[in-house]
């Protein structure tokens, strides 16, 4: 696999949100994580908005892992507080392994504008080839989280997939 890092740069993006999956909320969001994966060389095979529902969440995140469809699953909204905010719990029924380091820098760099950041719940985890990561809900957080996660995505990817060499500089 060597070499097919070039090759291994697609992303699933997931919004969550109920509204948003019956239609009466534009879903702003996705399309802010899509733009910004394109600017860093990820092809997106799927976008969609689902609804807060913790079942449907981790069957679509299985789906798409386990059928080699992404190596990337970004997921967008349900971070939160309310009672409906399900995606962390159903990133953690899906992954073999976690990965907290996305969440925690995801929180730290947040701080800076907004001590609100301290509230979100985001996590990470692989499941099989596939890294799964929860972004924030509003356009604004999806693009300063992923500024402060960016850069590091394409080398994960590539560790993951066996496309990179080892993290050692």
């Amino acid at each position: 696999m060597k070499g097919q890092e070039e090759d291994m740069k697609r992303v699933a993006i997931i919004t969550a949100s109920d509204k948003g999956s019956r239609g009466k909320r534009e879903d702003k969001s996705g399309p802010a994580v899509r733009d910004y994966m394109e600017k860093l060389g990820f092809e997106t095979v799927s976008l969609e908005v689902l609804p807060d529902d913790r079942e449907k969440l981790a069957g679509r995140m299985a789906e798409l892992a386990d059928g080699g469809l992404a190596e990337l699953i970004l997921t967008t909204g349900g971070t939160g507080f309310s009672p409906r905010d399900v995606t962390p719990e159903a990133t953690l029924d899906v992954s073999e392994r976690l990965v907290p380091g996305f969440g925690e820098a995801m929180r730290a760099y947040s701080m800076q504008f907004t001590g609100r950041a301290m509230l979100s719940r985001a996590t990470a985890g692989i499941r099989r080839g596939t890294l799964i990561i929860n972004l924030p809900g509003s356009p604004k957080a999806v693009v300063e989280c992923l500024d402060c996660i960016g850069g590091q995505l394409d080398h994960a990817v590539g560790i993951l997939t066996g496309s990179a060499g080892e993290c050692a500089r």
